[in-house]
């Protein structure tokens, strides 16, 4: 299965999930007296339409390259990442708003079974962000690592909601505000994370030098290929799931011109057999030993 089709198969699988709880975490913090479980459900609910934004980007990534695009579509993920830490920052900011709001207006205590409702939630929110980043790091997909990052904000979210909470229904009525602070601490965690997720996405944009690893991996595959020398510069280039390499290959300076394109051929075929998340391969054939 291709790299695309296993990332939106999970992308619906974080589109279930988040619909399912926010709809728990609304009723839960409505009926048990808990802003922090509504502040959870707001969250939630960004995440089903951020997620549905990574499916619609990741549908449109997969699509195959074309005279107006020669790179591919792949540059829609990062884009599509810059939606989603949109959609986190005004959740963030909407919780931090309703929290001083409550904080200034007493209120009655959370219900203690909303301990429990966030105690499942905590477990499940955790499960799906390491199934999810799984699956990114699988993929090498940006958008659906943003996604991952949803599900364990989300947890983080619903730990403070928890400790909140517990702390009121301690310390009883005079602390019934502890559900709204935690609301409000949570808001600058959910920041905290956004900014997680959008350095990467804004580095991929700007072809940022972060694939020290691979280049090494390069070298040394280029190294098997009967003719190759050695290898000079190389330069990659992050679009979607898929590199884009440059590379300069060293070679016998008595070949012909048919024969150096020939090997550079045979380089780029090999190349692309022992990564399968290449993209485009540019091969410049260079004579070994020549300044």
């Amino acid at each position: 299965m291709r790299n695309e089709d296993v990332a939106i198969r999970t992308i619906y699988f974080s589109i279930g999930g988040n619909f399912m709880l926010a709809i728990i975490k609304g009723v839960a913090g409505v009926l048990g007296n808990s802003f922090a479980l509504v502040a959870d459900a707001i969250e939630s609910t960004a995440d089903i339409f951020s997620s549905i934004m990574v499916w619609m980007g990741l549908r449109y990534a997969r699509r195959p390259a074309d005279e107006n695009h020669p790179y591919g579509h792949g540059k829609i993920e990062p884009l599509i990442t810059f939606g989603v830490v949109a959609f986190l920052v005004f959740s963030a900011t909407a919780i931090a708003y309703e929290s001083l709001s409550n904080i200034r207006t007493p209120h009655a205590v959370p219900a203690s079974w909303t301990l429990y409702v966030l105690g499942g939630i905590i477990l499940w929110k955790e499960l799906s962000f390491r199934f999810v980043m799984r699956r990114s790091r699988a993929t090498d997909s940006s958008s659906l690592a943003a996604d991952a990052w949803h599900h364990r904000s989300d947890a983080i979210t619903s730990v403070t909601a928890f400790a909140g909470i517990t702390v009121a229904l301690i310390g009883g009525p005079d602390y019934a505000s502890a559900d709204d602070w935690s609301a409000l601490a949570a808001s600058g965690i959910i920041l905290y994370n956004a900014w997680l997720i959008f350095r990467p996405a804004l580095g991929e944009i700007m072809d940022e030098h972060v694939y020290d690893e691979l280049i090494e991996e390069i070298r040394a595959l280029a190294q098997n290929v009967p003719g190759i020398l050695g290898t000079e510069k190389c330069y990659v280039r992050k679009s979607g799931m898929r590199y884009h390499i440059d590379l300069h290959a060293l070679v016998r300076g008595d070949l012909t011109v048919t024969e150096g394109h020939d090997l550079a051929h045979r380089l780029k075929d090999y190349l692309k057999e022992r990564l399968p998340n290449l993209g485009q391969v540019l091969i410049h054939v260079e004579p070994f030993g020549h300044h």
